[in-house]
């Protein structure tokens, strides 16, 4: 079974029309993207655009032998004019299952938003899954039939990933493309990377995809190291990096603070964002989590870790430093690291950049600046990927 994308954008296309954003400023030649509409074998058409016969042609197809048209979401806007030989667009009810002629079976799948998902199975068995913009699948029931290619609108809804990966419908074999991308997402190549990292990926107008070939998307690093500094945007694309998982562990080695208003309001606010489906633990105890097997871990953040680590053999009183608080502060590092290069989970975990400011004033602050320093150090050499947020931009130093 083969798919072609006449168009990958949202269905207002990309760029938008007298749009200044950065988006659609860079979103010219080959960037550009039509309303998303997919043709397959030839033969079914999921939502008529404006100019899909064009684009079928630029693609090297033709419309001529499309049996059935189906719509997966409200167009808004004026009425499409319908190809001479196209049969009218419709819907499935959702649940309800349609058989061609041709072999496809198309099973309508309900959605959480207005819209409707289309599980397609090809003559050859071959499965794929196309959702709505907005849209991500409800009432999912677990085990679910895996498929072979998912194309989603993956910038918009990242969590119709996780709760596909929930039950099973996504697999490490699945080829996962994003459609439906509009100016909301990031311009430029920050959308590949984004999407890496959620092992899916983005393909021009025109690309035509065997389904069940695997695709072409990169491997997730499985230990990645996130800095930046200050309300630089560090937690957030910690976060962003696995909220395609159906289960993450959030590690929060700041605590509670009881009685700290302004540090309550951060959690609160952490919290907030965060997916429901994420738990989280208080702790600093880092290296058993790192031993066990389990769920992808987000640890936020290292630069607390080690005021606790540095709280807890002296290291603030320069009388202890000198007699044992550095080498048990050494020590810790080395067990933290080695938990890190001997872990089997997926770790994603955050850290100040703190060493380009103003130098401290005291010696306990220089000594904190130089630690965290060197524990960052220790903890990049241990990942597969490392990146630096300034301005919320993320720059990849590794991987």
């Amino acid at each position: 079974m083969d798919v072609t994308l006449l168009g990958t954008g949202d269905p207002a296309g990309l760029p938008r029309p007298d749009c200044p954003c950065a988006a659609c400023a860079l979103a010219r030649g080959d960037g550009a993207r039509a309303a998303t509409s997919l043709l397959v074998d030839g033969a079914l058409l999921f939502d008529l655009t404006p100019g899909a016969a064009f684009a079928a042609a630029r693609a090297g197809h033709s419309l001529t032998g499309v049996r059935q048209v189906l719509l997966s979401h409200p167009h808004e806007g004026p009425a499409v004019e319908v190809p001479a030989g196209l049969p009218q667009p419709g819907r499935v009810p959702d649940g309800r299952e349609l058989a061609l002629l041709t072999g496809h079976r198309v099973r309508a799948v309900a959605m959480d938003a207005p819209g409707t998902g289309y599980a397609v199975t090809g003559p050859d068995g071959r499965r794929l899954l196309y959702l709505p913009p907005g849209g991500a699948p409800a009432g999912l029931e677990e085990p679910a039939d895996r498929c072979d290619l998912v194309l989603a609108d993956l910038v918009g809804r990242p969590d119709a990933l996780a709760r596909l990966r929930a039950v099973g419908a996504v697999g490490p074999a699945t080829d996962v493309v994003a459609v439906h991308v509009g100016h909301d997402a990031p311009p430029g190549r920050e959308l590949e990377r984004r999407l890496a990292a959620a092992g899916a990926r983005a393909v021009p107008d025109g690309a035509t995809l065997a389904v069940g070939d695997g695709g072409e998307a990169p491997g997730v690093p499985r230990r990645t190291l996130v800095l930046g500094g200050a309300r630089s945007g560090k937690s957030v694309e910690a976060e962003r990096r696995l909220e395609s998982s159906p289960d993450v562990l959030y590690v929060a080695t700041g605590g509670s603070r009881g009685g700290d208003t302004e540090w309550a309001a951060r959690v609160s606010a952490h919290r907030e964002r965060r997916p429901g489906s994420w738990r989280t633990t208080e702790t600093c105890d880092l290296v058993p989590l790192l031993a066990e097997d389990g769920p992808p871990l987000l640890v936020d953040c290292l630069s607390l870790w080690l005021t606790d680590v540095m709280d807890a053999v002296g290291a603030w009183d320069d009388a202890q430093w000198a007699d044992g608080g550095e080498r048990a502060l050494r020590e810790r590092v080395r067990e933290l690291t080695a938990a890190v290069r001997a872990t089997g989970r997926t770790v994603v975990a955050v850290s100040n950049e703190v060493g380009s400011g103003i130098v401290p004033a005291t010696a306990s602050g220089r000594r904190y600046r130089d630690e965290l320093g060197r524990l960052n150090a220790a903890f990049a050499g241990e990942c597969e990927q490392v990146l630096l947020v300034v301005a919320g931009q993320a720059l990849v130093l590794r991987g």
